[in-house]
């Protein structure tokens, strides 16, 4: 079926009813190069409307046309000169090729196991590299349909500090659909609750600082929140909330410490064995 609405979507496109040398039904043309129907295998995804179809087809082959007016029309005014690109071309291949064996050496020989006294030593070490560029807060909140007929036991299970209060809280919140988040160590950027509970402040930082919990109701929905703790943007950022940048530098650290050493390796192996000379 998509076969036979690609083949009518070309002959709809193209005024072409022959076939090339190779049994292929040309559907452009521009100068001496041919855009062939086999070219266009897989352009229209299955369920595509007809009107679409005709729209991704017409587009495509417009778009192919143009290019190729362009390059011939750039051929037609450069020089044999300005044509060459055999140098360029060359060190785009002699990179490709560095790049995939230093890949392959990176695959094999880079360590990407980070302990924790890693992490915290670089983070003691650099503190001043990590000030935070945002409001983040550590908090538990739930978002309540209002119509629950468990508002009531939510929100007292929810301003409770027992354990087991947040575990049946928890078993609650899935049976009744109502959303909530009830981690108490990690951090969270303040803009980002700021998209799940609608909150309304044009001061973040006072707002933190007198606020340890709230509750805001809208047509849909009760929102729930308490504030477990909270960090002022341009601060030094916690070590938790900076664990996996950390861990990425190091590996990072290591990975252009391998590459320099495989460098150096090379280089002094070439002339030890005499494939080097400077003349």
């Amino acid at each position: 079926m998509k076969n036979s609405l690609l083949y009518l979507l070309l002959l709809l496109v193209t005024s072409c009813s022959y076939l090339n040398n190779n049994g292929d039904r040309p559907v452009a043309r521009v100068d001496d190069e041919y855009l062939n129907e086999s070219d266009l295998t897989g352009l229209v995804a299955a369920g595509t409307s007809p009107t679409d179809s005709l729209n991704l087809v017409h587009n495509y082959i417009d778009s192919w046309i143009q290019r190729k007016i362009l390059i011939h029309q750039a051929e037609k005014n450069l020089t044999e000169d300005q044509l060459d690109f055999s140098s360029q071309l060359e060190d785009y291949r002699n990179s490709l090729v560095v790049y995939a064996y230093e890949n392959i050496l990176v695959a094999q020989r880079l360590d990407t196991v980070v302990t924790d006294l890693e992490i915290d030593n670089y983070y003691q070490a650099n503190q001043s590299n990590f000030l935070l560029k945002n409001n983040i807060v550590k908090i538990n909140y739930v978002k309540i349909p209002v119509n629950s007929k468990t508002i009531r036991k939510i929100r007292r299970l929810f301003y409770s500090d027992d354990p087991d209060d947040k575990d049946e809280l928890a078993d609650l919140c899935d049976q009744h659909e109502a959303e909530y988040y009830l981690d108490d160590d990690t951090w969270m950027v303040f803009d980002n609750v700021m998209k799940e509970i609608p909150i309304r402040t044009y001061n973040q930082e006072a707002f933190l600082k007198y606020r340890r919990s709230l509750e805001i109701q809208d047509s849909l929905y009760l929102y729930l929140a308490r504030f477990i703790d909270f960090k002022i943007k341009e601060g030094v950022s916690p070590l938790q909330f900076e664990r996996d940048r950390i861990s990425s530098i190091i590996i990072n650290k290591r990975k252009i410490s391998l590459l320099k050493s495989m460098h150096k390796d090379v280089y002094n192996e070439a002339f030890q064995k005499n494939e080097v000379e400077i003349y």
